[in-house]
């Protein structure tokens, strides 16, 4: 086999192949045993047909064209492999001639990875937000705190600002009541801007056994962002009180045993959520300017299918369990269809320059994923899709995606190493060490899983 490779431009190629007919025989021989055990003639046994009776039967041309199918894919791995060529998605391929007995000619085009020069980096300089706690930060985060440890009891009075209503809905569009919209028991409290619009103005001022009716434009079911007419009952009014801001509240709230250690703590994890918000800042913006610093040309054909991967995710998979359609989410978030394209566009080809140069990175620092480090972003991820680590691994396995998920933390490996090279200062002026950025997030993400814990236990113990 010979192959010649000719670029057609920086992110594409021509591939030409020149296959001796004697390289075929294997495929051949091959189509001839398919072909057997799919045809019957009479006069011979199922599987002993001669060639040159298919040949007959069914011409030369249908052998040769299963032979060439099943050839094709392995002469091209053969010439991409030969040419050192790193293909994106499918070649087209194009049989230039066939002759029998001879040759077998074609060309095949395919997208390839560009070759990218990656620059001094190292005079890299970024701003970030400066790592600032309030004492307004901390009593807001320790007033959040004694909100959910509230505890309500049932008064006899008309519905005020703050009130937990209980109260039963019924939506009817055009005068026909809605299957799923109907729903009873459900407590709200008023001005949290949980529910419906309109639903604050129309419960204030009622009583238990109270009920008026409003319109509003529905946020989800069958009839999402449809005008409704709906009815609200109060069956219950309940005032919330709030827990006294003393040592008492600390203990009931945390494992501290004073308000003051309450507060300290608060100002710590708020400090520590600041600093892994500084840390994602910087290597946003260490990134957009990496990228302004190297030229990637971009496949169409790649940035085409990447453009529209994005808007299905976003119209049949996060826009389908919300209940909207792409027309209503650009409605709501006051965008033209021509503004969306455009936006997701910027941001399609800002993620394969991303990849492409961090991809280049990994290569150039020589940079390697072990199991330690594997492990720990498949339980990142995990968490943020809401699966168990085991059914998240048995997931990427299945779907044969450990390659993406080691090609993920080797691209963040390298972007660190841009990161640890780059000035990074705060609004003040000051230099901004990130070397503890891991400790950083891992502070963060417990600080987090603190506060939902503690939301738990306030609303089990308010209950109680």
């Amino acid at each position: 086999m010979k192959s010649a490779v000719e670029t057609l431009n920086p992110t594409r190629v021509r591939l030409t192949v020149e296959v001796p007919f004697e390289e075929l025989k294997d495929s051949l021989d091959a189509a001839y045993k398919k072909i057997n055990q799919q045809v019957t003639v009479k006069g011979f046994r199922k599987g002993k047909i001669p060639a040159r009776v298919i040949d007959q039967r069914f011409g030369r041309g249908a052998v040769l064209e299963e032979a060439v199918n099943d050839a094709l894919p392995r002469f091209y791995t053969d010439a991409v492999n030969e040419a050192e060529l790193n293909p994106l998605g499918q070649p087209e391929v194009d049989i230039t001639e066939l002759k029998d007995g001879e040759t077998l000619n074609f060309t095949a085009e395919v997208d390839v990875r560009p070759t990218i020069e990656i620059p001094d980096y190292s005079g890299i300089e970024v701003e970030v937000d400066a790592v600032e706690v309030t004492d307004e930060d901390v009593e807001k985060a320790v007033e959040q705190l004694r909100e959910r440890f509230a505890s309500t009891s049932p008064v006899e009075r008309a519905a005020e600002d703050g009130d937990v209503v209980t109260i039963d809905l019924e939506a009817k569009v055009d005068g026909e009541v809605l299957e799923d919209g109907v729903a009873d028991g459900v407590s709200y409290t008023i001005g949290s801007g949980e529910l419906l619009d309109g639903i604050d103005d129309a419960v204030k001022g009622l009583e238990a056994g109270g009920e008026a009716t409003f319109t509003s434009e529905l946020k989800g079911g069958s009839a999402a962002g449809r005008e409704a007419e709906v009815t609200v009952k109060v069956t219950q009014v309940a005032a919330r009180e709030l827990p006294e801001l003393d040592d008492d509240f600390a203990q009931l709230a945390s494992e501290f045993d004073t308000l003051e250690e309450l507060k300290a703590d608060s100002r710590k994890r708020l400090e520590n959520m600041k600093q892994y918000d500084q840390a994602t800042q910087a290597q946003e913006r260490v990134l957009d300017k990496l990228l302004e610093l190297v030229e990637v040309p971009v496949p169409e054909k790649l940035l085409e299918d990447e453009i529209n991967t994005r808007k299905h995710n976003l119209e049949h998979h996060q826009l389908a369990q919300m209940g909207l359609t792409l027309d209503k989410y650009l409605e709501l978030q006051g965008k033209t269809a021509e503004e969306f394209d455009e936006e997701t566009r910027e941001a399609a080809v800002k993620g394969i320059k991303t990849q492409f140069v961090l991809d280049e990175l990994v290569n150039k620092e020589k940079l390697n994923v072990n199991q330690e480090e594997l492990t720990e972003h498949l339980m990142r991820r995990a968490a943020s899709s809401g699966m168990s680590p085991d059914q998240f691994a048995q997931a990427v396995v299945q779907q044969n995606q450990v390659p993406l998920l080691v090609g993920e933390v080797a691209r963040g490996k390298a972007l660190a190493v841009v990161v640890e090279a780059a000035t990074v200062k705060d609004t003040n002026g000051e230099i901004v060490d990130l070397e503890d950025e891991d400790e950083t997030a891992e502070a963060a993400e417990t600080a987090e899983t603190a506060e939902a814990e503690a939301e738990g236990d306030g609303e089990d113990k308010a209950e109680a």
